[in-house]
């Protein structure tokens, strides 16, 4: 037990003469009883003695001693935890007489004072809160042992909270909501990179588009050059607009067909037409045709 004191006996048989004090002890020295001196480490001559009747001696240990303290509470929160602090105290050789003579019952006392400031802390926090300010807990519980254990002989050299435990319950939930907000997290970072895929295709579609029009812009441009060329070449006619839109069109439609014929399964609307006419009617017959087309059926020659 911290603080414990106990009756010693000198060195020499049948006498309390001399003492010997081990290295890490404190004598106090008794005269029929009454306090005399405290003695320290070493051979001491502490006077006449028959049969330890005049001399006496109570020991106090001079090491740094701990007490684990043990105090149950409720957060803010409503729960119950239980905290464990272990406090490290050591006598003061200036003051052992008061550290002997004082008090009955460190450990005891000990308890008292962190019980206290432990019972008026915690319930003004949150459990989360408790656990992110035991350094402050501590810090508290020292300067109130501090202050109050110097007038009985001792010092405090730390007050330490180690150990913050709600019940299995309440653990439990803890980690089930910390289970949660990842799998949480985990499928929100799934969407977002979802949500990237997804508009990257969309602007890869959209870039893709913009070249293949530009593309096909480019080819019938090239179309319509070459149309002119090979329709006036060696003469000085020119083309209308009107013309070169006919030629164009009727160039398409039957790249078209090639394309159609090529595929077996292809299901496509065809435009009623009859080759024998002049190309010039192609054109009037394309769109006579767009307005009487039905659903798709075999190509009529």
């Amino acid at each position: 037990m911290a603080g414990q004191q106990r009756s010693e006996a000198g060195c020499l048989p049948g006498t309390n003469c001399c003492v010997t004090v081990p290295q890490d002890k404190l004598y106090a020295v008794e005269n029929f009883g009454s306090f005399s001196r405290i003695v320290g480490s070493g051979l001491n001559v502490v006077g006449l003695d028959c049969l330890g009747c005049f001399v006496t001696f109570r020991s106090i240990s001079k090491r740094v001693e701990q007490n684990d303290v043990f105090v149950e509470t409720k957060t803010k929160d409503n729960v119950f935890v239980l905290v464990k602090v272990s406090v490290q105290q050591q006598v003061i050789p200036e003051q052992a007489e008061s550290a002997i003579y004082k008090l009955a019952n460190v450990s005891a006392q000990i308890d008292s004072y962190v019980s206290d400031v432990v019972r008026s802390q915690l319930p003004r926090m949150n459990l989360d809160d408790a656990f992110e300010n035991k350094d402050a807990i501590s810090m508290s519980i020292q300067e109130t042992l501090t202050k109050s254990m110097h007038e009985y002989g001792f010092q405090i050299i730390k007050a330490l909270v180690t150990e913050l435990k709600p019940s299995q319950e309440v653990m439990n939930s803890m980690n089930e909501i910390n289970k949660q907000k990842r799998l949480r997290d985990a499928a929100q970072m799934a969407a977002e990179a979802d949500k990237v895929r997804v508009v990257k295709k969309a602007e890869a579609d959209c870039e893709a588009a913009r070249l293949q029009g530009e593309g096909i812009a480019k080819q019938r441009e090239a179309i319509v050059d070459g149309l002119k060329r090979s329709v006036t070449s060696g003469s000085s006619e020119t083309l209308s607009s009107d013309r070169i839109s006919e030629l164009l069109l009727i160039t398409q439609y039957f790249e078209t067909l090639k394309e159609i014929g090529a595929n077996s399964k292809a299901t496509s609307v065809f435009i009623p037409h009859s080759p024998g006419d002049g190309v010039r009617d192609i054109s009037s017959q394309m769109r006579n045709g767009i307005m009487q087309g039905g659903s798709p059926g075999q190509m009529r020659m």
